[in-house]
């Protein structure tokens, strides 16, 4: 099992948080790319680059709409000068940052043509692209020249909870990134999809890197998971994944039953209907990721925080991670909700150093 922590790309402390991640044992950094309300992505991923040796970077995640494929396969060419064979793009249909400016979300279509281009750039390729009704040829041009590197392999994963892009990620990417599915019952739910994608074009499935970016709370024996004290530690990322389960998948009825009420329950949550349609969005978002909205409390159940974090004693954890192994994921990576550095600390000292050791249970 691999371990990467998430980050929300932050230029200023994220660089040095990334390289205290690769002392502690992390093997990924995955950077959010929602351009209001983050720094740069590429900006900090330059920085960290040149702060550390051994993790990989990447985009946790992009979308097809914030940037066209030539300027991302650029941008991921040219950070590969600074951080050889040590990348990853993951990515999906942009759920923040394309609902951050009041757009939705980008099409499937959108998504498959960006990794198409995007991959046959960073081979060196001559490739397709079109805008609109017109279609050129296009291929980097000054190869071999030192703006960008083109040998050492960019790994592609597509970040997704709905059916259809489940179902492309099989079909063409190195990968699927998961948000929030814990649970054997959900990691199945969303890995059917791209399993059936893999062998529809001849894949073996089990090739897939599948990683979850989940949220982590060690507690103390005894301690119940609808305390104040676990629901700020992991609240905000439980509503979040689950709003993104409610709207990835428009017929409630496909989801899984233990957790369908529950995940409809979160469909609307971040409506503001009474504002505005010119400015609802800047409402909707505010604090996303970091701060926990008092009418999200009650929602935040035990059984969702099971069911879409790793939270509870040590053991309790370790045997969380053992049974995502078993059903296919092949990283854990942490999104910190409060401190950064403490819950790198924490992880660190109470999960990976524990796998590093065999003793996972």
């Amino acid at each position: 099992m691999d371990f990467g922590l998430v980050f929300q790309s932050r230029v200023t402390t994220t660089p040095d948080e990334v390289a205290f991640a690769e002392e502690k044992g992390f093997t990924h950094a995955w950077l959010y790319d929602s351009q209001m309300i983050y720094s740069d992505v590429y900006v900090t991923m330059a920085l960290c680059a040149e702060r550390t040796e051994k993790i990989k970077l990447g985009t946790g995640v992009t979308n097809p709409s914030s940037r066209i494929a030539p300027v991302t396969a650029n941008a991921f060419t040219s950070l590969n000068m600074l951080a050889p064979g040590r990348l990853g793009m993951a990515i999906g249909s942009g759920n923040t940052a394309r609902r951050t400016l009041g757009m939705p979300a980008s099409k499937v279509a959108e998504v498959t043509d960006h990794v198409r281009v995007f991959r046959d750039l960073c081979r060196g390729d001559t490739t397709d692209y079109s805008e609109g009704e017109r279609t050129r040829k296009v291929r980097f041009l000054n190869q071999g020249e030192g703006f960008y590197n083109l040998d050492d392999p960019i790994e592609i994963l597509i970040a997704a909870s709905g059916p259809r892009l489940l179902r492309a990620a099989g079909e063409m990417a190195d990968g699927v990134m998961l948000f929030g599915a814990v649970s054997p019952a959900l990691i199945e739910f969303v890995m059917r999809h791209a399993r059936e994608g893999a062998e529809s074009v001849g894949r073996n499935p089990d090739d897939l890197d599948v990683t979850c970016m989940t949220a982590f709370h060690l507690t103390e024996e005894g301690q119940g998971l609808e305390s104040p004290e676990v629901k700020r530690a992991v609240g905000p990322f439980v509503a979040s994944s689950v709003n993104i389960f409610a709207l990835s998948n428009k017929d409630p009825s496909v989801l899984p039953a233990q957790y369908r009420d529950e995940i409809v329950g979160f469909k609307d949550i971040y409506k503001v209907p009474d504002e505005p349609i010119e400015t609802r969005h800047l409402k909707m978002y505010q604090d996303y990721l970091h701060g926990f909205r008092q009418e999200h409390v009650d929602l935040v159940t035990e059984s969702l925080i099971r069911a879409t974090t790793l939270t509870g004693t040590a053991d309790e954890i370790a045997g969380a991670i053992e049974a995502m192994g078993d059903a296919g994921v092949t990283q854990v990576a942490i999104q910190p909700i409060l401190d950064v550095r403490e819950t790198t600390e924490k992880f660190s000292r109470a999960v990976i150093d524990r796998f590093k050791v065999g003793k996972a249970v």
